[in-house]
């Protein structure tokens, strides 16, 4: 028996079955390696599509919220009647007020996604911007509430004390109030912060610009001061107007409109409030269901922040009898030289 050739046929075997394994182990890897950049590319564009989704409904919802709004203000200044009344001139900055809030907003939110890096001055701007039109929607729901007290509680005065002018140098002091909570965080942010934070770019959010805790405290003493100030005065309002109403009487059916009309403010600034605890909401419900933190993030968002924003102008308006009538007038001319206009052609 030959040795040696038993021997060589037997390595020989040996060394094909290793470069058959090198080739197998080199044919697994490619495999292994196509697997997952295909599952990678396949998780990217799921986010894209995500994302893609997320921001269509929020403009969506945004473009339907100010055309809406849009009406009521188009209403307002079409017909003059509106002018001189301060109850009408209030409730059309709320309006007015509230589209800025939704364009802000919606920009702020696409830009989480299209432009993460923002130069943090800019930012800033806008975060100031959208904090101050938040704020505003409180305090104009509280001067409506005071001028209903006063045309109840004091109808002698009330065209001395409600005056256009006065109604004015009002909205001018919302506006001075509710920027304050903006100009704070910025003050904080240049004395917590060193000078060159102002030169970088970063994601535009309350969260990450204004994340010291020092930030976290004055936001919550802030909140709390606003709120608590507008309800005592919307409960303050309601009390003396049911007083009234019980001690009149011949002008009840007014009083009983007052009632109902700081009731519907309270309504209105409970859906206003509603944005305040949206981090609450998505702390409880992140930590129940981490795997669709994002989805509920996104459906919070438009529940707490842009439909509020649609409901509260639109009960207002059409419940008021005068501006409604008014609006339906304007839509109704419209459509009729829609269609004769379409008949001429």
């Amino acid at each position: 028996m030959d040795f040696r050739k038993l021997w060589t046929s037997f390595s020989g075997k040996t060394k094909t079955t290793k470069k058959q394994r090198k080739r197998s182990q080199r044919t697994l890897y490619r495999c292994k390696r196509a697997m997952n950049s295909t599952m990678s590319d396949y998780t990217a564009a799921e986010r894209y599509a995500e994302a893609f989704a997320k921001n269509f409904t929020t403009v969506l919802l945004g473009i339907i919220v100010t055309c809406v709004n849009g009406m009521f203000v188009f209403t307002f200044f079409k017909s003059s009647v509106f002018y001189n009344d301060p109850r009408y001139i209030l409730y059309i900055h709320m309006v007015i007020n509230d589209m800025l809030l939704v364009f802000f907003s919606v920009s702020l939110s696409v830009m989480a996604y299209a432009w993460p890096k923002v130069p943090l001055p800019f930012c800033v701007s806008l975060l100031i911007i959208s904090s101050t039109t938040h704020k505003n929607t409180p305090l104009t729901l509280a001067g409506m509430a005071i001028e209903r007290y006063i045309a109840i509680c004091r109808p002698l005065h009330h065209h001395q004390i409600c005056t256009v002018r006065r109604t004015y140098i009002l909205i001018s002091l919302i506006w001075g109030v509710g920027v304050l909570p903006g100009l704070a965080d910025l003050i904080l942010l240049s004395l917590v912060r060193p000078l060159s934070v102002f030169t970088t770019s970063s994601l535009c959010s309350t969260t990450n610009v204004y994340s010291t805790p020092y930030h976290e405290e004055q936001s919550k003493i802030t909140h709390g001061i606003y709120t608590s100030v507008v309800w005592v005065i919307l409960v303050f309002t309601y009390y003396q107007v049911l007083i009234a109403a019980r001690r009149a009487s011949s002008d009840k059916s007014s009083a009983k409109k007052a009632q109902s009309t700081i009731l519907l403010h309270g309504a209105q600034l409970l859906l206003s409030m509603l944005s305040n605890i949206t981090p609450v909401i998505d702390k409880i419900y992140g930590q129940l269901l981490p795997t669709l933190r994002s989805k509920i993030t996104f459906f919070n968002y438009l529940l707490t922040n842009l439909l509020p924003r649609l409901l509260s102008p639109l009960i207002y308006g059409v419940r008021d009898k005068l501006f409604f009538k008014y609006l339906k007038g304007l839509l109704s001319c419209r459509l009729f030289n829609i269609k004769v206009d379409s008949i001429k052609q």
